[in-house]
Order: structure tokens, then C-alpha cells, then sequence
């Protein structure tokens, strides 16, 4: 049963999201304020936390800003703040995930399962399925899982970094700043005809179905996630 602190400021919401979770099997640690939040993050150690951004004493972007200080916890955050802008800077300061209220708890409990596969993602294995292909992210080298012949899959250096790092956080969202920025550097944030380009020719040569992806997904306004 994995432990998950919830942090949301409003009693009836708080009670029902601990009903909830618990009927999913998850443990719930729950907290009405960004301090004692903080302090019970510090001591029960939790596997996941859920996070909503309008607390009483602090802004729940500063807990998440002193959450990723101490570690990489997962954190998936719920808002009633729906616009892209909050969203990005959600994710920017480390969240995993965003929740818009209003949500169901079917999606809220998958969407905590997804962050919770991170930990066994923090070192990957060098291969992995995508679709039809297995991709060897140590020797660079794409095979055909079915056993089929077909013309080899050859990724430019650039495709190789973008792809590598998606495939090295599957499930997770990757903002659109953290790839243009891991890939092509910090001065190229801005760039995000790059991402465009880039990941249409990605699916041309890795979706069996380039206009309707179901592996190298995009979340608009928001970045890609690789979903296995």
C-alpha cells in the first residue's frame, strides 16, 4: 500500500479525497496547510504527494519548490487554476503531474499509479518498447520487436537526444522549456517550432500511425510524454 500525503486546504474536498484514495488501496497522510505539510513530509516520508496550490499560510508552488529542495518525491498537483500558464510553472518547479479540478478519482488514482512507476525509472533499463521497436538507448540502435524485415530506423543526434530523454521518464509529462533546454540549451526555450518538427519526424519514423501517436504524445501548451 503505497503512502500518500494530501495536502488541500478545503475540509469537505480533504475528507473525500481520503475516502477515495483508500477505496484505491492507497495510505492516506493528509495535511490542510503548506507547514504542516511540510513537516509531515520531513517525517512520515511519503511515497507520493498530492498537492493543491491554494493553501492558507503559503502558495503551494512554494512547497513544491521546498519539496524538490530535500528530494524527488513525486508530486502530482491539483488546482482549480486551469490556465496553461499555472500549469507550466507547476511543472517547471518540479511537479510530475496536474490535475485540474474538477477530476475524478479514477483519474486521480492512475494518475498517482503513473508518478508512482518513476522510482524504477530513476535508472532505466538501456532498452525499451516502443510499439513495434525496441530501442537501445546505450548503443543507439533501433530494432523491430515483431521480428520483421523492414528498412533499418536511422535518428539523427538531435532525435536521439529529444528521444532519450522522454523514453527515460515514461509516464511522465516533460514540459516543453525542459526539452528545448536539455536538448538545444537554455538560450532556445523560445524555440518551440523545434519540438514541432522534431517530433513529427520522431513518429513518421517510430508510430505505426504518425497522425494519431499512441507512444510520443503531446500535451498542448504543456510538453510530450512517452506512454509504454
Amino acid at each position: 500500500m503505497k503512502r500518500v500525503l494530501v495536502v488541500e486546504d478545503d475540509p469537505p474536498m480533504l475528507k473525500a479525497l481520503g475516502i477515495g484514495l483508500r477505496a484505491f488501496d492507497f495510505s492516506v497522510v493528509a495535511a490542510s496547510d503548506a507547514g504542516t505539510a511540510l513537516e509531515l513530509a520531513a517525517r512520515s516520508a511519503p511515497e507520493a504527494v498530492l498537492l493543491d496550490l491554494g493553501l492558507p499560510d503559503l502558495d503551494g508552488l512554494d512547497v513544491l519548490r521546498s519539496l524538490r529542495a530535500w528530494g524527488d518525491v513525486p508530486v502530482v498537483v491539483v488546482s482549480g487554476r486551469a490556465g496553461i500558464a499555472t500549469r507550466v510553472e507547476a511543472l517547471d518547479a518540479g511537479a510530475d503531474d496536474f490535475v485540474t479540478k474538477p477530476f475524478s478519482i479514477d483519474e486521480l488514482a492512475a494518475r498517482l499509479r503513473a508518478v508512482l512507476r518513476r522510482p524504477a525509472a530513476l535508472h532505466p533499463p538501456e532498452q525499451v518498447v516502443l510499439g513495434r521497436y525496441t530501442i537501445d538507448l546505450g548503443a543507439y540502435a533501433i530494432s523491430r520487436t515483431d521480428g520483421r524485415s523492414g528498412d533499418p530506423v536511422h535518428l539523427t543526434p538531435t532525435e536521439w537526444r529529444l528521444l532519450s530523454l522522454l523514453l527515460r521518464n515514461p509516464d511522465r509529462l516533460v514540459t516543453g522549456r525542459e526539452l528545448l533546454s536539455e536538448v538545444w540549451g537554455s538560450d532556445h526555450v523560445r524555440n518551440t517550432n523545434y519540438l514541432r518538427v522534431f517530433m513529427a519526424g520522431l513518429r513518421r519514423k517510430l508510430e505505426p500511425d504518425p497522425a494519431t501517436p499512441r507512444h510520443l504524445l503531446t500535451e498542448p501548451g504543456l510538453g510530450y510524454r512517452f506512454q509504454p
